[in-house]
């Protein structure tokens, strides 16, 4: 084997030992940082210099994406006007391998003096950081991967780990679910998923609609003038109750049946009665597997009293690349 490729899976498996000797370290400390955080009134203020800092980021990242808000606190700017940002019923998460990080240790007094409280990442409760901490979540002795063993790297993913246990486990304490994701994550292909018909639909006059009684050829002028041309358009009483559909598949038909078809008569004798239709509560993943089931492209968006709210063209939901 490639001396590289030996040297490159110890380190792996350096790291990987790492983190589970801090997931065996993991005890009632935990638990109760977990329920502190849970009920904090106001959010998880990070903090760490160096690679400890970058891991305090991403770990206020993770945190404010599973519906806790937290912000990064840089603790050299902390020192020169940022401990304004931090205020009683924060939380500090302060992150040092060594726990002697001069920075982070001129932060306690004032934060102390303020009433937030601090949890640290540290080796041990004995450093200077355990012992000004109100909770020590311990890493133990980490030696990093490395021939020479000075880089910080078994020490910060052994923290990445612990942080994001900790903020997956509050995430789960709150019964933060997939929807309460997809709103922090609109972008992304959950999100997207997510995202129900009533976002989606076609409203106002993108959504084509006459009353009964309408003549099939302004019916037709309805639906060619309607922003977007969807190619369909829904039939509505005097309360905006949903009676019928007209597409331009029944159109096709309409002309293929008569060889002069009279147009002036009422949609009500062609439509399609009593159609399919959704509810602007349907997630948008289902809302297309309904679409594709029925082989439509359309479908009036309706609300629990069966009155017209929208209409939902297949074009829309292809459009999220969710299917």
């Amino acid at each position: 084997m490639d001396a590289r490729i030996a040297r490159a899976r110890a380190i792996v498996q350096q790291e990987a030992d790492a983190v589970r000797q801090v997931g065996d370290r993991i005890g009632d400390d935990f638990a109760t940082v977990v329920a502190q955080i849970v009920d904090l009134p106001g959010r998880v203020v990070t903090t760490g210099m160096g690679k400890a800092g970058l891991i305090a980021q991403k770990i206020s990242a993770t945190f404010a994406s599973t519906g806790t808000q937290s912000i990064y606190l840089h603790p050299a700017e902390a020192i020169h006007g940022d401990l304004g940002r931090v205020s009683a019923g924060d939380l500090l998460l302060a992150l040092s391998k060594s726990g002697e990080t001069d920075e982070l240790l001129r932060l306690m007094a004032p934060l102390k003096a303020q009433g937030v409280q601090v949890v640290a990442i540290t080796q041990g409760k004995e450093s200077s950081l355990g012992k000004h901490a109100d909770i020590v979540l311990e890493l133990g002795s980490i030696e990093e991967a490395g021939d020479l063993g000075l880089a910080p790297s078994a020490s910060t993913t052994a923290m990445l780990a612990l942080g994001d246990a900790l903020a997956l486990v509050v995430q789960e304490s709150k019964n933060f679910g997939p929807e309460d994701f997809a709103r922090f994550h609109p972008g992304g292909d959950l999100g997207r998923r997510l995202m129900k018909v009533g976002e989606l639909m076609r409203q106002g006059e993108r959504n084509p609609r006459v009353d009964a009684g309408t003549s099939v050829l302004q019916t037709l002028h309805t639906m060619t003038g309607t922003p977007g041309r969807p190619g369909a358009t829904s039939i509505v009483d005097g309360h905006s109750k949903l009676l019928g559909f007209f597409t331009d598949g029944d159109l096709r038909r309409l002309l293929e049946s008569e060889s002069r078809p009279d147009l002036s008569i009422a949609i009500d004798t062609v439509m399609t009665r009593s159609p399919l239709s959704i509810s602007p509560e349907t997630y948008a993943s289902e809302a297309l597997g309904l679409l594709r089931q029925k082989r439509v492209d359309q479908m009036p968006v309706v609300d629990e009293d069966n009155r017209l709210v929208g209409l939902l063209d297949v074009q829309d939901l292809l459009d999220l690349k969710i299917g």
